[in-house]
């Protein structure tokens, strides 16, 4: 029988068994995946912005982290004050004149639009304008759920951050506990998880700046209004895999039909479709294949797997995940000539 002392010094067996609770674990939190990797994602940039300073100015991490924070704030507080009322005079408008013409004289008399009217009636349409606006709301009610979590994401990592080296201190002291190996085994998977998804996010960026200056330059060619605001707006979204460019259609389609009405959201349904298919199918693999040094093919395969298994998230993890477990079982994808992302967790001693 398999003694706990035995157990203990069985460091595979053990890792083994831990990696499969943590599995187990996460499973079973996973209604609140999206604000564990928001936060995390958030407080990995933050953590290496910090350090990258300190190599050149020796401040504690609050006076790095508040300014930037604070000015990330104002920017977004700027976004809102400005398009948010633009956006609902616009939505508004836009209800009202649909209002208009279907009440019209011109709908009335004329015999094209009374076929038409009939034909709306046969299929129904009514009932299914009411079924398209529930799935609107729970749409709507999804992306409302999606910004909490980013605010709550925000708000845990500047706390983080700013307390960086209390934390640490804190982690350390669990590595002299009386269930001390269980730390050094969490630490042993959480450094090499770091590594890995820090490959991934610098992938990310690149991915998001690619996004970004594609969306400017058509948004530019339309004379589209707040171009320095709208081009930070896709930044910001772009960050977030695939969900991030839907997500700014809809403030991009409001502004676009203020300018040239319905043939600018046309227009931008267009480049959305366009810019999305690039991220898809040329910019997640060809990205993540050179900062990863997976094959291209093997790195496609990954993606479209994850994201049928995890959803929308797989596009962002599934990488580090696969990494993750070539790196437990010795197989190194990550070039030996690239430097890994330094960890903030604990060293395993």
């Amino acid at each position: 029988m398999l003694s706990y002392e035995r157990f203990v010094e069985n460091r595979r067996l053990r890792r083994f068994v831990l990696l499969a609770i943590v599995i187990i674990f996460f499973y079973l939190m996973r209604g609140m995946m999206s604000l564990f990797l928001l936060t995390f994602t958030f407080t990995f940039l933050s953590v290496q912005l910090v350090r990258f300073v300190q190599k050149y100015i020796k401040v504690k991490p609050i006076w790095i982290i508040t300014p930037v924070y604070l000015v990330i704030i104002g920017l977004l507080v700027f976004a809102v004050t400005n398009y948010v009322p633009m956006l609902a005079n616009q939505t508004m408008k836009m209800i009202n004149s649909l209002t208009k013409f279907y009440q019209s004289k011109e709908l009335s008399s004329n015999q094209y639009y009374q076929f038409v009217y009939s034909y709306i009636q046969q299929i129904n349409l009514d009932n299914q304008i009411k079924s398209g606006l529930t799935q609107v709301i729970n749409y709507i009610s999804t992306v409302g759920a999606v910004g909490l979590n980013i605010a709550l994401s925000f708000l845990l990592s500047f706390f983080y951050t700013s307390q960086l080296d209390q934390m640490n201190a804190f982690g350390r002291r669990f590595l002299t506990s009386n269930f001390d190996w269980i730390f050094k085994d969490l630490n042993f998977f959480g450094k090499k998880f770091v590594n890995t998804f820090g490959v991934v996010i610098e992938a990310q960026i690149f991915i998001a700046i690619v996004n970004t200056v594609l969306t400017t330059i058509t948004l530019a060619v339309m004379k589209m209004p707040g171009l320095v605001a709208l081009a930070f707006m896709v930044f910001i979204l772009s960050l977030i895999p695939v969900a991030g460019v839907i997500i700014s259609l809809v403030p991009l389609s409001f502004v676009g039909y203020t300018v040239g009405g319905l043939r600018y959201v046309i227009y931008i349904l267009i480049m959305v479709a366009v810019i999305h298919s690039i991220e898809t199918y040329f910019l997640n693999p060809q990205f993540m294949s050179s900062m990863t040094h997976l094959p291209i093919f093997l790195t496609f395969v990954i993606l479209i797997v994850s994201e049928m298994l995890i959803g929308t998230w797989g596009l962002i993890i599934g990488i580090p995940i696969f990494i993750f477990f070539l790196d437990i079982l010795g197989v190194h994808s990550i070039g030996k000539g690239k430097e890994k992302p330094k960890s903030e967790l604990p060293s395993d001693s």
